[in-house]
């Protein structure tokens, strides 16, 4: 943890929490983008007559499984850890003084750099 002036951080943070909002907002956009897609693939092979059913291939439900964790789990939980590191920031600038030294953690401080 590296302590600097709370004024000089600001702007940062303020560009940073953007940022990361950015972030949060495409990652919410492919889980979405995937979701529509497996919906429109099990309502077309729900369409499908019991016979063509029969012939055409359908991923095994451990396919699926390992999908929905690589496409919606693992996002999601990436969109949690940003929301938790936008609160720090918020915390940052609306707990303390511009004057006040403030404690920021290495990840803030690689991207202040």
């Amino acid at each position: 943890m590296n302590k600097r002036k709370a004024a000089e951080v600001y702007p940062f943070l303020e560009a940073y929490i953007a940022r990361k909002e950015e972030q949060i907002a495409e990652i919410e956009q492919s889980v979405e983008r995937y979701e529509k897609k497996r919906q429109l693939e099990e309502r077309s092979y729900q369409s499908m007559s019991p016979l063509r059913r029969m012939f055409t291939g359908r991923k095994p439900d451990h396919h699926l499984a390992v999908e929905y964790i690589h496409y919606v789990r693992k996002p999601m939980e990436q969109i949690r850890r940003l929301r938790t590191e936008i609160e720090q920031a918020r915390t940052i600038m609306t707990g303390s003084n511009p004057t006040d030294l403030v404690e920021i953690s290495e990840e803030l401080e690689k991207e202040f750099i």
